[in-house]
């Protein structure tokens, strides 16, 4: 395996010493929102303690917070790979996510064009779709079925001289499929087209550079990658200086300030300020010549990415042996990095909402149902079902972990009829 120190670092995360039922809690959930170190909890109880008052006062609680708020730009900016005044914060990725789709929507004349695809969530659809009541006409890119990746070349079909943005993401929180991202980009804006990536789900499982992606905009959020609820949202210093944000009057009209709807979360900044340093931590132990912060956390994604595959590798095979379970997405090894650690399964005789029951009494924590992926289950055909039970892994999990998962769902499979403790 990969030189992780897996001691150190669950010994960050409290939430990882729970039980349920005598037995030690393992978290699969990640997909939905990550475990986070203690420096988090602390960082957002400090502020609270210390400095919680709203921003631009003549007083030293909010004078801290001003501070509070240009040290999460400054380390947000390493985390991704930008300037600090290309970062802006909010609520979560939906609701940023609506506010830049409203601002594009106001230049948007009838007849331009907007893609979506299939392998997105939801929040990366609807934004963009409504605004066929503008008269923009929505395109739908396909998939590969058969393996749950973007279809490149149907993309390309969808993508003229009429396309604004194309909205894609950067992996599926549903099925872990990486898009090739560049890629897309290169298409878009040979015919000047926006890009908007959403990359919720990578951003725990690899490094980020959106300097090298030259996408538009690029969105995350902060409890995906050990970080309290904070929306982040990346934009090109020109598009966030020229579109028109939808904004009260009073309040301040620099980039990025001016896209930032209402009083922000600013304990919870606090807590992402100690998010970065997390895994700024990680990395400098991995890589002490490390110069910069952003060397060290480039160091850390890439090294717990490795970690993250080596892990999926030993897992995959096992679960394939599992009688009546089907897995969704990249099942070849030789292309897993082209996909998360994250599994889109099901088990037959048996619904994943029963499944990931049967799984929480054991305590070990997935989660069922479509993920807000509603085009990916209704393309695949699992919508009407159930959807799926994901499994999500992270650099916090263990290979005794997914030993104890797999072992529960070999004897889930071995059922007949209904689980035990469960209606039917």
């Amino acid at each position: 395996m990969v030189s992780l120190d897996l001691g150190w670092i669950r010994d960050q995360f409290p939430a990882l010493s729970q039980e349920l039922n005598g037995q030690p809690v393992a978290f699969f959930d990640g997909p939905g929102g990550t475990q986070v170190p203690q420096v988090v909890i602390d960082a957002i109880a400090n502020y609270l303690l210390t400095s919680n008052a709203n921003a631009h006062g003549a007083f030293a609680t909010s004078a801290r917070t001003d501070e509070l708020v240009k040290a999460a730009r400054s380390a947000v900016a390493d985390f991704l790979g930008c300037e600090n005044d290309e970062v802006v914060f909010g609520a979560n990725m939906t609701t940023l996510t609506f506010a830049m789709s409203r601002a594009i929507g106001r230049e948007l004349q009838p007849g331009d064009e907007i893609v979506v695809t299939r392998l997105d969530h939801d929040a990366n659809v609807m934004p963009w779709s409504v605004l066929a009541e503008r008269g923009a006409t929505i395109r739908v890119a396909d998939i590969h079925p058969e393996d749950c990746t973007l279809d490149l070349v149907d993309l390309a079909q969808q993508i003229n001289p009429r396309t604004k943005l194309v909205a894609v993401g950067y992996a599926s929180n549903a099925v872990g499929s990486i898009t090739d991202v560049a890629a897309v980009v290169k298409l878009a804006h040979a015919v000047g087209a926006l890009v908007f990536v959403d990359a919720v789900h990578y951003a725990p499982h690899g490094a980020i550079d959106v300097s090298a992606l030259d996408c538009d905009f690029l969105v995350c959020s902060a409890y995906k990658f050990f970080g309290p609820h904070v929306g982040i949202l990346y934009g090109k210093r020109e598009h966030l200086s020229r579109l028109s944000p939808y904004k009260v009057r009073p309040a301040l009209e620099e980039v990025p300030s001016r896209w930032e709807t209402g009083t922000q979360n600013y304990e919870g900044l606090a807590g992402l300020v100690a998010t970065i340093a997390y895994l700024t931590e990680l990395g400098s132990s991995l890589s002490p010549k490390a110069a910069t912060r952003r060397a060290a956390l480039v160091t850390a994604m890439q090294t717990t990415q490795d970690y993250e595959r080596e892990l999926f590798e030993q897992f995959v095979p096992a679960l394939l042996q599992i009688p009546g379970l089907t897995l969704y997405g990249i099942t070849d090894p030789s292309r897993f990095a082209w996909r998360t650690p994250t599994a889109a399964i099901r088990l037959a005789g048996h619904s994943p909402g029963a499944i990931a029951k049967a799984l929480g009494d054991r305590g070990l924590f997935t989660w069922n149902g479509n993920f807000y992926a509603l085009n990916l289950t209704e393309r695949l055909g699992v919508e009407s079902s159930g959807g799926f039970l994901r499994i999500g892994l992270a650099h916090y999990n263990t290979a005794t972990e997914t030993h104890r998962l797999l072992k529960a769902l070999d004897e889930i499979a071995a059922l007949r009829g209904c689980l035990k403790s469960l209606d039917c």
